[in-house]
């Protein structure tokens, strides 16, 4: 039997996606379901997590859930949901992201923004994290985390309020993955480049930057996502962050902020 047969046990395995009404989220979410993972789609927004099941190949197998990640109560609500409906996550994708807008750079922000991107990127993901693996550690059972970071969580993108909070997942990452490790739960990283989807509208003047000559696609990504959150197939991987940017990071390249004056 190929090792790429069979990377999921349908039997056993469910998965959580956050943010997987669009973009990326739903590109992996839908993989996911594909492989026959019965899969929770949350997303803020009713009208697009229903959109994102219907479009799946196997819609049976995919749950909506509805919910703002912002709100402390909402992610325990998650929680209970994916408990109550898929009886426990093997495996947990947080790509929940707010919309972000060029304008919003380190003299513009406002509070509210910044505290919204922080809330649903890192507080988000560490309680969601957090209160999977106690249900698995007490059950006995095996996971795999990954987390949407970014090419910003080392390089200034003029949005601090963004580039911020995913520096702070990347070092979530690597946190959880010491922890939770000894419980054979790992955490990884999945790191877009210029990924024309979800909440970036992407100049396609970029693409001159990008040695594979084109911007990327949320599909681009489900593959490696899907690679490194099988235990079949990554079993001894944790803690690594993979970038799948087209080689956008080998120039990396963004202008000042445009202030005014």
């Amino acid at each position: 039997m190929s090792l790429f047969s069979t990377p999921f046990d349908p039997a056993r395995d469910t998965a959580l996606v956050t943010g997987a009404g669009n973009g990326i989220g739903r590109a992996i979410a839908q993989a996911l379901v594909g492989e026959g993972v019965r899969t929770m789609f949350a997303d803020v927004s009713a009208e697009r997590v229903s959109a994102a099941t219907g479009a799946s190949s196997k819609p049976e197998l995919a749950v909506r859930w509805v919910g703002d990640l912002a709100r402390s109560d909402a992610c325990d609500a998650l929680l209970s949901a994916a408990q109550a409906v898929l009886g426990g996550v093997t495996y947990f994708v947080h790509s929940a992201s707010p919309p972000r807008r060029e304008s919003d750079h380190a003299l513009a922000v406002d509070r509210r923004t910044w505290q919204e991107m922080h809330a649903v990127n890192l507080d988000a993901g560490f309680h969601l994290a957090r209160g999977l693996a106690e249900r698995l550690i007490a059950a006995k059972r095996p996971g795999s985390f990954l987390f949407l970071t970014s090419l910003h969580a080392g390089t200034p993108r003029n949005l601090p309020h963004y580039s911020t909070a995913k520096a702070g997942m990347a070092m979530l990452v690597k946190e959880l993955a010491k922890t939770f490790g000894r419980h054979d739960i790992r955490v990884n990283a999945l790191v877009p480049g210029a990924i024309a989807a979800g909440g970036f509208v992407a100049d396609a003047s970029l693409a001159r930057h990008i040695p594979l000559g084109r911007l990327g696609e949320a599909k681009d990504l489900a593959p490696m996502a899907l690679t490194v959150l099988s235990n079949r197939l990554s079993g001894y991987v944790t803690g690594a962050a993979f970038v799948v940017d087209g080689g956008l990071s080998l120039t990396n390249w963004f202008e000042p902020p445009v202030l005014d004056e």
